[in-house]
C-alpha cells in the first residue's frame, strides 16, 4: 500500500457543482465524474494552472449516476486515458423503459438547475449506462490512491458512495446532504429513506473532521445541524414520480 500524504485538494467552481480534483507530485483524481459540460474548464485548470498534462488525470470516481456526477467520466477516459472507479452494485441505475425516462427527466432537472444559476446552455448529455473499469466493494481503497477508501451511502440512490480521506478524516460525501439557507437538508430524490437515514449516521460516527459537499463546499456540521437535516430525512421514498403525482393530485383537488 503506497499512502501519500503530501496531495492538494483543489475547489472549482462546476457547471453546477463543485469539481474536487486531487493533485500529487505524479498524479491527479478526480472525486466526482462532473458535468459534461466541465470538461473543457477542467482540462484548462490542469494545462494552465497546475502546468500539467491532462494525462497525469489517473482515475475519476463516479459517486453515483446523476448528470453532474457522472456526466464527463466516459469523456476524460477517452482524453486522458484514465480509470473509471464506482460503486459495486449489479446493474445500470437508468435501466430499462423508466429508467431512460428518468435519464431524460435527470438531463432536464440540470439545464433547469443551471438556469436557475444562469448559466448558459451547455450540452450536459451523456451515457445512461456506466461502464467502469473498477468496481469498489465497502472500505475499499481506491485504486492507485490507497488513502482514499469508499464508503456506501445509498439513499439518494441505490449506488451512491463516499470517499473517505483517511489521512486527513476527511469525506467527499457528493449529494448525501446540501445546503439551503444555512441549513442542511437531504438531497432530491431520496429513493430508499432506511438506507439514507443509516448513511447520514455512517458519517456521523464516523467523526470526521470535515465534509465535502457537491453543492455546498467543504463544512464542519455541529451536532444540532446534523439531528437537523435527519429531522427533515423522509420516512417514505420522495422521487421525481411521487411529486409529479402528489401536484397532479393537488390541482384536481383543488378543481374540485
Amino acid at each position: 500500500m503506497n499512502i501519500q500524504l503530501n496531495m492538494k485538494l483543489h475547489k472549482l467552481e462546476g457547471y453546477i457543482q463543485s469539481i474536487y480534483l486531487v493533485e500529487y507530485p505524479d498524479k491527479l483524481l478526480l472525486l466526482d465524474g462532473c458535468c459534461r459540460a466541465d470538461i473543457s474548464a477542467l482540462e484548462i485548470f490542469i494545462t494552465d494552472t497546475l502546468q500539467r498534462s491532462f494525462s497525469d488525470l489517473k482515475l475519476v470516481v463516479v459517486t453515483h449516476m446523476h448528470p453532474d456526477h457522472a456526466g464527463a467520466a466516459h469523456k476524460l477516459r477517452s482524453l486522458t486515458g484514465c480509470h473509471i472507479a464506482t460503486s459495486n452494485v449489479k446493474g445500470h441505475w437508468y435501466a430499462g423503459i423508466e429508467g431512460w425516462l428518468m435519464h431524460f427527466t435527470d438531463i432536464l432537472l440540470a439545464k433547469w438547475v443551471a438556469k436557475r444559476l444562469n448559466k448558459p446552455m451547455k450540452r450536459v448529455w451523456y451515457s445512461r449506462k456506466l461502464n467502469a473499469d473498477h468496481k469498489l466493494d465497502e472500505g475499499e481503497a481506491l485504486p492507485g490512491f490507497e488513502d482514499w477508501v469508499s464508503l456506501s451511502t445509498q439513499g439518494h440512490t441505490d449506488r451512491d458512495i463516499s470517499l473517505h480521506h483517511i489521512p486527513s478524516n476527511k469525506i467527499y460525501v457528493a449529494d448525501l446532504m446540501v445546503t439551503v439557507k444555512g441549513h442542511f437538508i437531504p438531497p432530491f430524490p431520496v429513493f430508499y429513506p432506511n438506507r439514507y437515514r443509516a448513511s447520514v449516521n455512517k458519517i456521523i460516527n464516523l467523526k470526521p473532521n470535515s465534509i465535502i459537499l457537491a453543492h455546498g463546499g467543504e463544512v464542519k456540521p455541529t451536532k444540532a445541524q446534523y439531528q437537523y437535516l435527519l429531522s427533515k430525512a423522509p420516512k417514505i421514498p420522495k422521487t421525481h414520480w411521487r411529486s409529479v403525482k402528489a401536484r397532479i393530485k393537488n390541482t384536481l383537488a383543488n378543481r374540485s
